[in-house]
């Protein structure tokens, strides 16, 4: 007998780079603003949120590999890739990217919003009289707050804030000191809209805007008395935004709030100018951020796209509005405490309402029963009802715990603020684990029926934030389990206070046996694929880059088991590799709705195990965050998820794109099938149309 060959499946040749892979995710949004499956103004704002997901690209993956490399760390991942070659081929891509987005704003997208009235005038398509409104809009609203700087020895280059919008200005003349200074410098306050609506009464209908940095530019002039603006070009810096904060400090929020600061001035990693900046400038600035040529996008319009989206009151060119629905036995259900004793209810946002969430606090809030309500917050907002109705509870005297992450990216602020608010309110806060983010998403609330503590208990995939409830795809999972409820409240006293890992019934969680109970679930899959018996594992989160959960992945395709995974965004496993992932397809959707869900499910011979979390398949997640993973055991429930959230997504042939074994990605072809899209068919089952 010939033994088969020893595979090592540490081989980097069977790995894909993180960095690109985040980066191919970003290509299929700015995909999406030339789809026509999407109406016009929709392509516009895939095309803005393209522009904000390549900003935190930079500010964050750049600028970590920039670290990475400064502090001589060569390989960045399992592909083996140098840091080096990494950064090239970003640099290599992205610039390709960035010159494809200003083609589809300006060949496409400016043609197509002009052919429905809605036009952005250039200053030199400006008539007479608009011309003259614009000049006076530049006096009253916009020179008042503008800060000329003039670049000489008394006069340094400014410090700069990340991302905002500046202009370089060429000068000639003398000025009121006698001066001959031939560049300046001028900040446009974020404070100023980037978009100006022209008055009806100046358009003959339609919608017509000019940008600010076209007001700007046409009396720039006025902001140098005596001297002459020779020229005017807009710029725009990113910067390094990653936090480094001390987690060994007394109060990890006062720390925080010193290193927020710090974000705004951090080390340059990008520049971008317009396409008719002179090289002699572009050479000055490129010295003045300490950048080399590879960091420089030169664009043909504005620099700061994320802003350019206004109010259009145009539902044609949008997405049908739709109403989330609530599920029967909440609407028949005078309490939702009542509710979840006769069964769970699962929620399936956006196409269900989220305000059931909201109104078992509000409930919670207000019932003389409860006694204690306590919740993991990771992004809101300190105005949001959430917060408002913890705020109430803890002054209605129920006992209010919050664990806040106060280190969720880009919303640390905005944490900050909550934690304060809370607290005046009189509930306790606690910013979790020192070195562990917490990720979960849990409300845990007590109440006291008949003399005995009852305990009720939702868990998520996503966010308490009822503004994304709205536009990302999620799970919650609201019940009595008793069970359920105890698991519940162990991890919260992990959280807010000491001792060992709490031993549970139901739920697995991160940092401690998540990950071993995945792996254990795949090596039982290729336990029965041996055996002979059907083996399938449906794996649905937004990024896999795990290796070992990769590697098991690989061990269980060898096996025989098929696995479909359907990933939103990174994904560094290598499908359709002969003889090591054969049976690996991946698949990701994008479209409406950002797909947010994590499902993991095994066919478990037949007995199908499914469970929904807060974690994705990355290392931060399963070791370094805590996360909350819950099985779905009641039938229905379990079926639904099944059909809805993964067999429908694997069906979908309009909005999925295939990931190659080259690492590319292929659109779907629909010549031999009908159109199915899976989130209309989504909305079409649950929601209100």
């Amino acid at each position: 007998m010939v033994a088969e060959p020893v595979i090592d499946l540490n081989n980097p040749d069977y790995y894909l780079n993180r960095e690109l892979s985040i980066l191919d995710f970003h290509l299929r949004v700015l995909e999406q603003a030339v789809d026509p499956l999407h109406p016009l103004l929709e392509r516009l704002n895939f095309l803005l949120i393209f522009s904000r997901n390549l900003d935190e690209f930079f500010e964050i993956r750049v600028a970590g590999l920039l670290q990475q490399l400064l502090f001589d760390q060569a390989i960045t991942s399992s592909d083996g890739m140098l840091v080096q070659d990494v950064l090239k081929k970003i640099s290599d891509i992205c610039h390709r990217a960035v010159e494809k987005q200003y083609r589809i704003l300006n060949e496409d997208l400016l043609p197509a919003l002009a052919a429905e009235n809605i036009r952005f005038l250039k200053r030199d398509e400006l008539n007479e009289v608009q011309a003259a409104w614009v000049k006076q809009y530049f006096r009253e609203q916009v020179l008042p707050v503008l800060t000329p700087i003039s670049l000489d020895p008394a006069h340094p280059f400014p410090r700069l804030v990340n991302k905002s919008l500046n202009f370089i200005v060429s000068l000639e003349g003398k000025d009121a000191f006698g001066r001959q200074i031939s560049l300046a410098v001028v900040p446009a306050p974020r404070s100023l809209p980037r978009v100006v609506r022209l008055p009806d009464e100046l358009t003959n209908g339609g919608d017509q805007h000019v940008l600010l940095s076209a007001i700007i530019h046409e009396h720039v002039t006025e902001l140098f008395p005596g001297m002459v603006a020779t020229g005017c070009y807009q710029f725009r810096v990113t910067r390094n935004a990653d936090l480094t904060v001390d987690e060994d400090a007394d109060d990890l929020a006062l720390a925080l709030k010193g290193g927020l600061f710090s974000r705004r001035f951090g080390k340059a990693v990008r520049l971008e100018v317009t396409d008719n900046c002179p090289r002699l400038i572009i050479d000055y600035l490129l010295r003045k951020f300490n950048l080399k040529e590879d960091a420089l996008y030169r664009v043909n319009g504005p620099v700061n796209l994320a802003r350019l989206l206004s109010n259009f009151n145009r539902p044609r060119l949008r997405y049908v509005p739709f109403t989330p629905t609530t599920p029967t036995i909440l609407q028949k259900s005078e309490s939702v405490f009542e509710a979840l004793k006769k069964q769970d209810v699962l929620l399936h946002h956006p196409f269900e309402s989220f305000n059931p969430v909201i109104n078992f606090l509000r409930e919670a809030a207000h019932d003389p029963q409860v006694l204690a309500i306590k919740q993991t917050l990771y992004r809101t907002g300190a105005d949001s009802e959430i917060v408002q109705i913890l705020s109430e509870a803890a002054r209605n005297g129920k006992e209010v715990t919050a664990v806040i992450e106060l280190r969720a990216r880009f919303d640390e602020e905005s944490n900050i603020a909550v934690a304060n608010k809370l607290q005046e309110a009189g509930a306790i806060v606690v910013y979790g684990i020192v070195g562990y983010k917490t990720h979960a998403k849990m409300i845990l609330v007590v109440r006291r029926e008949d003399n005995k503590l009852h305990r009720y208990v939702h868990l998520g995939t996503g966010n308490y934030h009822a503004v994304t409830a709205r536009i990302y795809t999620d799970y919650g999972l609201m019940s009595a389990n008793a069970d359920l409820c105890e698991d519940v409240h162990k991890i919260f006293q992990e959280l807010t206070g000491m001792g060992k890992t709490a031993k549970l019934k139901k739920l697995l969680h991160a940092p401690f046996t998540l990950h071993a109970q995945l792996m254990a679930s795949i090596e039982q899959e290729i336990q029965f694929a041996k055996a002979g018996k059907p083996a399938h594992i449906i794996i649905k989160v937004n990024a896999l880059t795990e290796k070992q959960l990769m590697q098991a992945l690989y061990r269980a395709s060898m096996a025989g088991v098929k696995v479909d995974l359907i990933i939103r965004s990174i994904c560094c496993l290598r499908p359709n590799l002969k003889g090591i992932s054969e049976n690996i397809h991946v698949r990701s959707i994008v479209g409406r709705f950002l797909e947010h869900t994590r499902v993991f499910c095994f066919s478990n011979d037949g007995d199908l195990k499914i469970y929904c979390s807060s974690a994705d398949w990355m290392d931060r997640n399963l070791f370094s965050r805590v996360e909350a993973c819950f099985p779905v055991d009641d039938p229905v429930l379990k079926k639904r998820i099944y059909k809805d959230g993964l067999l429908n997504y694997l069906a979908d042939n309009q909005l999925a794109w295939e990931l190659q074994a080259d690492g590319s990605w292929v659109r779907v072809q629909t010549a031999q099938a009908a159109p199915y899209q899976s989130q209309n068919v989504l909305l079409e089952k649950l929601a209100k149309i």
